[in-house]
């Protein structure tokens, strides 16, 4: 089997040369991490999970009229995406209390905001990523105020369609992260939503119990974060009962048969 040429690892994902100029082939891995890669671990089939979880919402969101770097699954793990470049600013969007706002600012985790709260994120792993406010965006340059109205334009669209989606399947979204990046034809660029969709950024929790449904459970080592990812896949239609064991049992076997 022929390897493409590595381009880059993250903490979740591989990005390998595409096959045509302008496209990448983003791999899923299983490689769980928290508190800024202070905690390592791995969630055994995750990977698989995450792809099929995030071309389906970002499939659905293309269809609402966002555009993405997504333009096909390619096998369990794989996904091709549009060669971007990504811009240094995390956007996270918050509808409830939870994480590391609760231990900012003292608010009880559960406890729902007034309104949708955005807050920005300098990507920097060195630095724990830390807080920013627009202003630090426009004073350094990472974003144009064009860009950044496209952006929390695009996060606003997305939360709410994300809110319906999943609440439709008894999921109530606390929160989540999104990453943009520039897509350039000649020396022009646009905006578009790039990275994944995935429990590995949201935080998702049943509505009727509250039961975390997301990468909480190994942030907190609550315990059966495959189930819980499972969980989501199954409410989405994407798995059957049955089913969701059998793809990983699969790609177990593949991956065994790969070349070192």
């Amino acid at each position: 089997m022929t390897r493409r040429r590595q381009i880059y690892e993250g903490k979740a994902k591989i990005l390998y040369e595409g096959p045509e100029p302008g496209t990448i082939i983003q791999y899923f891995k299983d490689d769980a991490t928290a508190f800024n890669a202070e905690k390592k671990g791995t969630i055994n089939g995750k990977g698989v999970i995450n792809n099929r979880i995030s071309e389906y919402v970002f499939t659905r969101l293309s269809h609402i009229g966002i555009p993405t770097h997504f333009v096909r699954r390619l096998n369990m793990r794989e996904q091709l995406v549009r060669q971007v470049e990504i811009v240094p600013v995390e956007v996270i969007v918050r509808n409830v209390a939870a994480g590391s706002i609760c231990k900012r600012l003292g608010l009880e985790e559960g406890q729902p905001l007034p309104h949708t709260l955005i807050e920005y994120c300098y990507k920097d792993d060195a630095l724990g990523d830390p807080l920013i406010a627009e202003e630090h965006i426009s004073c350094f340059g990472w974003a144009t105020q064009e860009e950044m109205q496209d952006i929390s334009s695009m996060a606003i669209r997305i939360n709410d369609f994300m809110c319906g989606l999943f609440s439709g399947i008894g999921i109530r979204l606390i929160d989540f992260k999104l990453e943009f990046g520039r897509l350039f034809d000649g020396d022009f660029s646009r905006i578009i939503l790039a990275d994944e969709i995935s429990p590995d950024g949201c935080r998702l929790w049943d509505m009727e119990t509250n039961e975390k449904l997301d990468k909480d459970r190994f942030r907190r080592d609550l315990g059966g974060e495959v189930e819980a990812y499972q969980e989501v896949a199954r409410r989405l239609g994407l798995v059957q009962d049955q089913s969701a064991n059998e793809v990983l049992d699969l790609d177990s076997h593949r991956k065994k048969r790969e070349p070192k």
